[in-house]
């Protein structure tokens, strides 16, 4: 994927042999995102990576077209490979990166749907950071929303016997 960059904050200096290098100013003014910030932040960066992916979902999935930095083109609409071939950056959107892979690696199918999936909680997430709940609570409340899930599960499912024959 290529990068654009504004220029009208750098100039492009020579070092002693040659060699072309960016100097960006006022790089030293940027400030640190921290806090609440930083989490909405990152939140951003992985609702993206999953948006990306959101489009391509299902039977009425829309194809991408990747071109990696090298020019092969590629048309798909398989959440694992979009997702493999996105040069991120942010940790957190990573995350989402790795998630799709565990479940490739451990089923082999719904690479797309946990990605999504996640990408759905962090934006209810974000909501309730707006409203002032700490990160801390809102994850124990995941926690806790998860182990009713799989008891719910466990109590509606049915053991199905399977023989040799």
């Amino acid at each position: 994927m290529a990068m654009n960059m504004d220029m009208s904050n750098a100039s492009v200096m020579k070092d002693e042999q040659g060699r072309p290098f960016i100097v960006v100013r006022d790089q030293g003014k940027k400030k640190r995102q921290h806090g609440n910030d930083a989490v909405k932040s990152h939140i951003l960066a992985a609702r993206t990576v999953a948006n990306i992916v959101r489009t391509s979902l299902g039977p009425r999935g829309l194809d991408k077209i990747l071109i990696s930095p090298d020019g092969d083109i590629t048309v798909t609409n398989d959440g694992a490979t979009i997702l493999s071939q996105m040069e991120i950056s942010n940790h957190v959107a990573k995350l989402l990166v790795e998630l799709s892979k565990s479940q490739d690696d451990e089923i082999g199918d719904g690479t797309t749907g946990v990605v999504v999936l996640a990408g759905a909680l962090l934006e209810q997430a974000a909501d309730l950071i707006d409203k002032g709940i700490h990160p801390i609570r809102i994850a124990d409340g995941y926690d806790q929303a998860c182990e009713v899930a799989v008891s719910e599960l466990g109590r509606i499912s049915y053991k199905v016997q399977v023989t040799k024959e």
